[in-house]
């Protein structure tokens, strides 16, 4: 498991590896995760925007921004969590992903927490030892 606070607002990311719905044959991997979203602080934000950089094995970057996430816009009293699961497909085997939320609290001020970076790491991933 992968965390990070940032402005009393915590994230927890939870990757897995999906055999079922990868082809290594055909160079398509892909995992889910998890992420859980807790508001430690005092009043309540919602969450408007993300923006995702995937980078894979090879070094390419891909950049994914938009609002909310899974369709939603989750609004979080304090104390309260969202939890959610999406997917990433990646070309090569491994691959890490990082990025930042976009959330709004109860005066209107913006302002971004972290993701914190996560392995994407799958069984035919190369081992390199240093």
């Amino acid at each position: 498991m992968y965390r990070a606070i940032t402005h009393n607002i915590q994230i927890t990311v939870e990757p897995e590896f999906l055999a079922d719905r990868s082809s290594p044959e055909g160079n398509r991997y892909f995992w889910a995760y998890t992420i859980e979203i807790t508001n430690l602080g005092e009043e309540a934000v919602q969450l408007t925007h993300r923006h995702w950089r995937i980078t894979d094995a090879n070094g390419k970057l891909e950049q994914v921004r938009g609002a909310g996430v899974v369709g939603e816009q989750p609004k979080l009293g304090p104390g309260e969590s969202f939890r959610y699961t999406s997917g990433c497909p990646l070309t090569t085997p491994s691959g890490i992903m990082v990025g930042t939320y976009r959330m709004l609290d109860e005066k209107g001020h913006e302002f971004d927490v972290d993701i914190p970076a996560f392995s994407l790491d799958s069984p035919y991933a190369k081992r390199i030892l240093n």
